[in-house]
């Protein structure tokens, strides 16, 4: 299995530290989120990454180069200069990811859950990893019913940003700038979604406010 790892955004919730810095070089816990990223797929058996690049793409290029420091092989999806959200960005990097079900990474989250451990059934387009709703995200985004995702307004979980599709998920698509979720809401109509719910440590440091609480947390631990 191949990975993706997003990280061509701008990280506007970060700022002033994204104005000078992409998102996925910001360090917690003493190196970049990333890198985090990068060592649980190398602990995983995924070697073959595909990571976009977009805002300060340079110095993540310079600061990965082919990622063999990192135990795995970077293939870089060069975006230009106006990010492609992320239903754009996946869909612009499917002929870097080939033919089979690959995984998605936000490079902006912190996760303790093995990825090895992640399969997409036969009948799924997509399988979505979701936690308990965060303070910060109280409604949560979907439902989960025997193993299904569903749309609906109660008993919501978060999609943490960990995910499984095939490139059926992104059927009809063209190459532009366009996000991940009206694709869901298709697939999830279509009884095209599994899921499952992950009740570990996860940490969504998209703003500086939750980084400082993230690196808290993992100072607390060494």
């Amino acid at each position: 299995m191949k990975a993706m790892l997003l990280a061509a955004g701008r990280g506007e919730r970060l700022r002033p530290i994204t104005d000078t810095l992409p998102k996925a070089l910001v360090p917690v816990g003493g190196k970049p989120l990333v890198a985090w990223h990068l060592a649980a797929l190398a602990r995983a058996g995924i070697r073959d990454v595909v990571v976009n690049l977009s805002w300060l793409g340079g110095q993540l290029r310079a600061a990965l180069g082919d990622g063999r420091d990192f135990g795995v092989r970077i293939t870089w999806s060069e975006e230009g200069p106006v990010p492609l959200e992320t239903g754009g960005g996946i869909f612009h990097a499917l002929p870097l990811l080939g033919p089979e079900p690959f995984l998605v990474v936000n490079s902006d989250i912190w996760i303790e859950l093995p990825f090895s451990g992640l399969e997409l059934p036969s009948d799924a387009h997509a399988h979505l990893v979701l936690v308990p709703n965060p303070p910060h995200h109280p409604r949560g985004d979907f439902g989960l019913e025997t193993g299904w995702v569903v749309n609906r307004d109660t008993e919501r979980f978060t999609y943490c940003g960990v995910g499984l599709y095939r490139p059926e998920f992104f059927g009809g698509c063209r190459d532009g700038r366009f996000p991940l979720l009206p694709l869901l809401n298709r697939a999830i109509g279509a009884r095209r979604v599994r899921g499952e719910l992950y009740s570990g440590q996860w940490s969504d440091a998209g703003t500086s406010e939750r980084l400082a609480d993230l690196n808290a947390r993992l100072r607390a631990l060494q």
